[in-house]
């Protein structure tokens, strides 16, 4: 069911066409005065416009409701129709956002085909919209878990950089999450709209490898049957992301340096290039220098990609966000995909505090995993760790830390709030207890007062950084939209 405006200055044609709609299920808001169905617009904020082009036999009314729809209600789909049809009005209603145009008389079964297409194409639209925006809540920098300093230094990297053309490379050991990283410098940056394509250097042959980067014309070798787009081509005016670019052979090296230095490629068996705007971002886990020197990479092709250096630290270098990752991993990996709640012991979280996790991030994600799957009870133990974890605390494992996923949640959240850029000071400074005199002792009050005013801080903190989108606020705040909402109120009243 939809709302649709209905906008036509014969009464009977109002009538024939809102009891059509009726019967087809939609809500429908007719209108045979012009100007009235103009102020009324905005307080009605419907889906779907059918409205007359001349609703006065002289003025193209209809136009001027289609040119203010959209813009103070660019969502709605606008569909015109006319007894005074000619190409002219049926290209000025289309060049100014008119979805379709038909003619007088029409059959009820062409409205009903066009209005049908209608929702079809602002249903695909409206979704669109939500994907584009669940996609670049996804990989916003700071949704990246770590609150250590360490990564604090990489989330301002990223942020100071994401929305340049500057190559970056991304350096860590495997694990460590350097395809999320790439992925937040893309989405947090002008080229989030076309192409992210990430490809292992190291997981292909160098004749395949050169293929599938730079492309290939029909018969340039032997199972080449037809013209081919390399990856470079695909990318365009996105980003292309080369994981484990030590391993790329020297002759790709060459080629690649030349699309850094031209902006253009050519494909395997031709002779004309073809022109690309990429970004390039690339990784690598060992020590590029050490591979320059044994004559295994270009030295001029190293300093093209190393414009800016990512580190990513290691997990054993960054333990105290080990019981984020966990929460994190309990929450939104296990939770989302089985509905489980699980909870950890605290012999258990001393135990994973204590690993040195060579697999870093990822091994710790398939640990926690494995121990969800092997848990007998919503209680992650000790012994449903590995032997190598397990045997590194000698207790006996009885503890539970309850609430242990809510604490490190907020946590998380206290530190992002910290990070919020022009938020006002809340006023919070530290006192001794013989600075607090007689005089300002009578400006003390209850703890939850105290508390809730912090609170209120917060949130308007939140939304001054938002501005004032409630839903971001509450992903933020990890709080329901209706729990927003009533907090908002409860500091209105």
């Amino acid at each position: 069911m939809a709302k649709v405006l209905l906008v036509d200055d014969e009464v009977t044609m109002v009538q024939l066409v809102a009891d059509s709609l009726r019967s087809w299920g939609h809500e429908v808001h007719p209108y045979s005065n012009g100007p009235a169905a103009l102020e009324a617009l905005e307080e009605i904020q419907p889906e779907v416009i059918i409205t007359d082009l001349y609703l006065d036999k002289t003025r193209a009314f209809g136009l001027d409701l289609l040119k203010h729809t959209k813009k103070v209600l660019p969502s709605a789909v606008v569909i015109v129709v006319t007894g005074f049809g000619s190409i002219e009005t049926a290209v000025e209603a289309m060049k100014h956002g008119s979805f379709d145009y038909l003619e007088k008389p029409f059959k009820l079964d062409e409205l009903k085909l066009s209005l049908d297409r209608a929702l079809s194409y602002n249903e695909a639209v409206s979704e669109n919209a939500y994907l584009r925006k669940q996609l670049k809540r996804k990989y916003q920098f700071n949704q990246i878990t770590g609150s250590s300093a360490k990564m604090q230094e990489v989330f301002k990297m990223i942020e100071r950089v994401a929305d340049t053309d500057s190559t970056v490379l991304i350096l860590g050991q495997s694990g460590t999450g350097k395809e999320l990283v790439a992925k937040a410098l893309h989405f947090n940056s002008k080229r989030k709209t076309n192409p992210f394509i990430p490809i292992n250097c190291s997981a292909l042959p160098e004749n395949l490898l050169e293929s599938e980067l730079f492309g290939h014309r029909k018969g340039a070798f032997t199972g080449a049957f037809s013209d081919k787009k390399g990856l470079f081509e695909e990318a365009d005016g996105g980003t292309i992301f080369l994981d484990e670019i030590g391993t790329m052979p020297p002759t790709l090296q060459s080629r690649l340096l030349r699309v850094l230095q031209e902006k253009e490629v050519r494909r395997v068996g031709d002779n004309t290039p073809v022109q690309v705007n990429v970004r390039v971002l690339s990784a690598t886990n060992e020590k590029l220098e050490d591979r320059i020197k044994q004559g295994e990479f270009r030295e001029d092709l190293y300093y093209r990609l190393n414009v800016i250096p990512i580190h990513l630290p290691p997990l054993k270098e960054r333990r105290d966000d080990i019981p984020l990752l966990v929460a994190h991993f309990l929450k939104d990996k296990i939770h989302s995909r089985t509905g489980k709640s699980f909870q950890v012991s605290k012999v258990c979280m001393e135990a994973m505090s204590l690993h040195s996790w060579p697999g870093n991030v990822r091994e710790l994600q398939n640990v926690v995993e494995r121990a969800c799957a092997l848990s007998e009870s919503h209680v992650i133990r000790r012994q449903d760790m590995p032997a190598m974890i397990a045997d590194l605390v000698n207790q006996d494992d009885e503890g539970i830390e309850t609430g242990f996923i809510e604490k490190a949640a907020e946590k998380e959240v206290e530190e992002k709030l910290f990070q919020l850029e022009q938020a006002p000071d809340v006023g919070i400074h530290a006192s001794s207890p013989d600075q607090v005199t007689s005089a300002n002792a009578g400006s003390l009050k209850p703890l939850k007062h105290f508390l809730r005013e912090q609170e209120v801080a917060y949130i308007n903190r939140v939304m001054t950084h938002y501005g004032g989108d409630k839903e971001e606020a509450a992903t933020l705040l990890e709080v329901s939209l209706a729990t927003l909402y009533r907090k908002l109120s409860e500091e209105e009243s």
